[in-house]
């Protein structure tokens, strides 16, 4: 797959992998290297975790994430923050933007309440697993961001996913502000609009160093 497919990276490419529908991916992204995550066939959340690659006691933190700028939307010039608000990433490309801070991950036990049901394999489980692989454990597994995710709030605080308006090749492009530990979890969730109407499906995560 070519990454003329959605639009040329601008720089040297590190890592390059399609990550399965409903599987975890995780990576080291470098000081001053950038993430680009793309939505392959459109309307795919991803979910998506980072910590300080030196120090993993320091990780995302949405609050600080949401009211340093006041806003709780991620958008291009976006900055995710640490729970010492430190700059962690910035969001230096988005073809997409709006994507959610406030709805987290799913789970089983969320969806058998929202929905009497589960799907084979939830958000949670695969942020639990990926962890693992880094001497992680579930109690890392914090309120995270949702890239491609969309969920209106209205004015009297009433929020929902609804459809997401990502087209396929849409990305985002995540510049580490420090050693950076990504982790994520490619959504799994088919019984809400997280997933589109299509279901689950594939997305890319590409290392590069920008020119």
């Amino acid at each position: 797959m070519s990454t003329t497919d959605f639009e040329t990276v601008p720089g040297k490419v590190l890592t390059d992998i399609v990550v399965p529908a409903c599987a975890p991916w995780s990576g080291v992204v470098k000081a001053g290297q950038v993430l680009r995550l793309v939505d392959l066939e459109g309307q795919q959340a991803i979910d998506f975790l980072c910590f300080n690659n030196d120090d993993r006691t320091e990780r995302y933190h949405m609050p600080n994430t949401i009211k340093i700028p006041g806003n709780i939307f991620l958008d291009k010039g976006s900055i995710l923050r640490s729970q010492l608000a430190r700059p962690m990433m910035t969001i230096v490309a988005d073809t997409c933007g709006r994507h959610d801070t406030i709805f987290g991950c799913c789970s089983f036990a969320v969806d058998e309440i929202r929905y009497g049901k589960t799907n084979p394999e939830c958000c949670q489980r695969n942020f639990e697993r990926e962890l693992a692989t880094h001497d992680l454990g579930p109690e890392h597994v914090v309120a995270n961001a949702n890239f491609f995710m969309s969920v209106p709030v209205a004015a009297n605080g009433a929020a929902q996913i609804v459809a997401s308006h990502s087209k396929p090749g849409d990305f985002v492009d995540l510049r580490a502000e420090m050693d950076i530990l990504a982790v994520l979890s490619n959504c799994p969730e088919a019984l809400n609009a997280a997933t589109g109407d299509a279901g689950p499906t594939p997305i890319r995560a590409i290392i590069y160093q920008s020119n």
